[in-house]
């Protein structure tokens, strides 16, 4: 859920672009054993304008300090001169500016790899391309960052999934520093099967080659694609397609005795199965599995979770199903407003915290400043919260979201001075001059998904 540059999914506005991205999908999907060998030539100065245009403007800047408005100066001199150089192989791909954020135990932190401007644009050039042809083969249990899905829709399919099956056991996996230990010559045998155009290849190579600028010292990791940037999320997408859904979907699903299925969210993922017996099978060879490609799994944060479906006249699941989280919320069993036992989703426990803490810190720094621009931003974070984690069944742990965000307001409007202590029923006056948005389930369930007993 951290801001990413590979999450702009937005429509192309050219027709001639869009009619040759069907034209390669068509021919990806009409010869899916063919490599191709001359694609690069659909990149001009059209398809980096369009490039552009879907390349966020806001992001942080990288190495360069060249920002959106800088490159859009002297826009078209600027395509011209990239395109130049991406076709005759002499673009050099700048180092990532590394920054880090804080994960959602608010303990440790994730590193996150920020390009120049200009790397973002023929990042999502080339990105565009290659989705193309790969968008016609990435199975339908892949969520993250594809055109037209989200994490809602994978909420859902999960859901829909564990219901249908009357739930189960359910893998719950954690690939440890994924991002950082991709192994780049297991990516490159991976795209040889696909997309063997020299230009292309030769800028991918540059961008897993292009270093990591971090407190004035440039390193070159031999492992790993930087998290951040446009070409990094289709790269992992691609990876473990290969590593987890083909594998999975050919060779796995054919030797269960039950039903089983893929839930995956970029790196993130669950396996949902009917039988325990076929959940611990592959719960044995997946560490093997992974190992052959690089890739190691937290012994942790790894587990097999009974999630089946308590019995109709059960009061309480008890010690029977348990929990499992994904994307962001805690997934158990729970009775539906008419009394079924239905999958519920809740906001972790880490992700709630976190929000609340940052809520609190940005009351702190911004309380001298006018209570309408305070009211204006608060509204933005809890609208946006709303908007990620307002799902049918989690309006409690909204208005608890809400709760705390007015008590934190309160606290620091009254730390403005030592004179400015604001009693609760005037805080209660100001709240209806400037009203916060009230808690709202935005992904409401569809009625025809309600649960049978």
């Amino acid at each position: 859920m951290e801001p990413s540059e590979g999450k702009v999914t937005e429509p192309l506005n050219s027709g001639d672009i869009s009619t040759r991205l069907a034209r390669i999908a068509e021919l990806a999907r009409n010869h899916p054993d063919r490599a191709f060998r001359s694609l690069h030539h659909a990149i001009d100065v059209e398809w980096l304008r369009e490039a552009y245009r879907r390349t966020r403007k806001g992001g942080a800047v990288g190495v360069d300090g060249q920002g959106a408005a800088d490159f859009a100066t002297n826009l078209e001199d600027n395509l011209q001169s990239l395109l130049d150089r991406f076709r005759t192989g002499t673009y050099r791909a700048p180092p990532v500016r590394r920054v880090h954020i804080t994960k959602a135990d608010g303990r440790s932190t994730r590193p996150i790899g920020i390009p120049t401007f200009e790397d973002k644009v023929l990042q999502r050039a080339v990105a565009m391309l290659v989705e193309a042809i790969y968008e016609t083969e990435f199975h339908p249990g892949s969520f993250g960052f594809r055109p037209g899905r989200n994490a809602h829709d994978a909420l859902e399919s999960l859901r829909n999934g564990l219901m249908s099956m009357r739930g189960g056991w359910v893998l719950e996996v954690d690939i440890k520093s994924f991002f950082d230990t991709l192994d780049h010559g297991a990516l490159r045998q991976f795209l040889d099967r696909r997309v063997t155009d020299g230009v292309l290849r030769r800028a991918i190579d540059k961008w897993l080659k292009a270093g990591v600028l971090e407190g004035g010292e440039l390193s070159r990791p031999e492992l790993g694609t930087p998290q951040g940037g446009v070409i990094s999320p289709l790269l992992a997408n691609i990876y473990l397609h290969e590593v987890l859904d083909r594998w999975f979907e050919a060779d796995v699903r054919p030797r269960l005795r039950g039903q089983a299925f893929l839930v995956r969210y970029a790196d993130d993922f669950v396996i949902a199965f009917a039988r325990e017996d076929d959940a611990r099978k592959v719960l044995d060879v997946l560490p093997k599995r992974f190992g052959k490609y690089g890739l190691t799994l937290h012994p942790d944060k790894t587990r097999l979770v009974n999630f089946t479906r308590p019995s109709y006249r059960d009061d309480d699941p008890g010690e029977g199903p348990g929990s499992f989280e994904l994307l962001g919320f805690n997934h158990h069993w729970g009775r539906s407003l008419k009394g079924y036992w239905v999958v519920q989703r809740t906001t972790m426990h880490s992700r709630f915290t976190r929000a609340i803490r940052a809520v609190r810190q940005w009351c702190r720094l911004n309380r001298h400043s006018p209570v309408p621009e305070q009211c204006k931003v608060l509204g933005q974070k809890l609208r946006g919260h709303y908007g990620y984690f307002g799902i049918t069944g989690n309006f409690e742990a909204l208005a608890r979201y809400a709760r705390e965000v007015e008590k934190a307001w309160h606290k620091w409007l009254c730390r403005r001075s030592q004179r400015s202590y604001i009693p609760w029923p005037r805080f209660a006056k100001l709240l209806k001059r400037h009203p916060l948005p009230r808690p709202r389930i935005v992904h409401g369930q569809p009625a025809a998904q309600s649960a049978n007993p």
